[in-house]
């Protein structure tokens, strides 16, 4: 499985807006300023934040006083729905969801494989709000995982 550049990008804004947030609540923030403290193409940011936009997660005010904020709260907003936001679907295969594939003949164990996997993937991604990220405390089962020592080694 693949993170695109853009879900990368797009958790990284909406995670640099709820720190934000938490520091001054009253003020949204300038595309330029995620830009500039994340690191991402200020055109490319952008588009994804009207991705983002138009999915509900954040809104945006036009002016001197304009800039972006989280649309709720970050503890209801998942890493999964910013995904979904910009990307669609967390878990295709071809394109298309798992549940909308058949296999025949030796093919067919992998239907159950990739509905496992999108389970498997949808319930940590789903399981991680952005106030978790934004405060540092990622959920025990997460952490757990990330700790395994094989976790980042390649087969």
């Amino acid at each position: 499985m693949r993170i695109s550049a853009r879900a990368d990008y797009a958790v990284r804004a909406v995670l640099e807006l709820a720190v934000r947030q938490q520091a001054d609540p009253a003020g949204p923030v300038k595309a330029e300023t995620v830009a500039a403290e994340q690191g991402i193409p200020h055109k490319f940011l952008e588009g994804i934040l009207g991705d983002l936009r138009r999915a509900g997660l954040v809104t945006s005010r036009r002016g001197g006083g304009g800039g972006y904020a989280l649309a709720r709260e970050a503890a209801r907003i998942t890493v999964a729905d910013v995904i979904r936001a910009v990307d669609g679907p967390i878990v295709s295969v071809r394109g298309e969801r798992p549940t909308g594939l058949t296999y025949t003949g030796s093919a067919e164990p992998l239907l159950p494989l990739w509905i496992a996997l999108r389970a498997n993937v949808r319930r940590i991604l789903e399981g991680v709000t952005i106030a978790d990220m934004a405060t540092g405390t990622l959920p025990p089962p997460i952490r757990t995982l990330a700790a395994e020592p094989a976790a980042w080694e390649n087969p």
